[in-house]
């Protein structure tokens, strides 16, 4: 990812909030024949760690894992993102650009044990329960989660080098990113609310 200073994200807590809120990440990984092995999976911060340390897991069949822990990885965590056509700035000359917010996380992970891993699908079921009205919890079916859970594996990453990334107009003049806002909550093709709110609370426009 191209690293600018204007558009650094580096601040602990906002990197932690995004992994919180966007929690469906893409692993990247080499095997031992040093073929690339990409996967999706749910990760959430880990809660023994502060700022962007993430635990996470995934299928024990998957390519992923096999050798998991062995060799670096990168995890990449997409939080809002979207197209920004030239019209949404009424000025110009402009081209079309995609503002986005994105963390890649490198390191080493390490791989869980059974009881530990068996915490990490808790956690993570009770992370995306959390807004229900009656969360639904692991210990609902503990006999049946607990026959299944053998097929996963758990890890826990504590990134050794973290680039942050808010691409959010910063580089434009207020007028412009009020109208770019403007345009993310109401226009009828590239409407985004998700995006305009980023860029709201990077730029501190109303």
């Amino acid at each position: 990812m191209l690293e600018q200073e204007i558009y650094a994200l580096d601040d602990p807590e906002a990197l932690r909030g995004l992994i919180r809120d966007h929690g469906w990440a893409t692993l990247v990984t080499v095997s031992a024949e040093g073929e690339l092995v990409v996967t999706h999976l749910p990760v959430i911060p880990d809660p023994e760690t502060p700022g962007p340390a993430v635990v996470g897991h995934l299928a024990r069949t998957d390519p992923a894992a096999r050798g998991l822990g062995e060799r670096p990885v990168v995890l990449v965590v997409q939080g809002p993102h979207g197209y920004v056509s030239p019209a949404f700035y009424e000025a110009g000359p402009y081209v079309p650009t995609w503002n986005h917010v994105t963390v890649h996380l490198h390191g080493t992970p390490r791989p869980l044990g059974p009881e530990e891993t068996y915490e990490v699908l808790s956690a993570t079921v009770d992370h995306f329960e959390s807004a229900r009205p009656e969360p639904f919890r692991m210990a609902d079916v503990e006999g049946y989660a607990r026959r299944i859970a053998p097929g996963t594996t758990g890890f826990r990453l504590m990134p050794s080098r973290v680039v942050g990334k808010a691409k959010l107009s910063q580089d434009k003049p207020a007028e412009i990113v009020e109208r770019v806002i403007r345009a993310l909550d109401t226009d009828d093709v590239h409407r985004n609310p998700a995006l305009a709110d980023a860029m709201r609370a990077v730029n501190g426009a109303p």
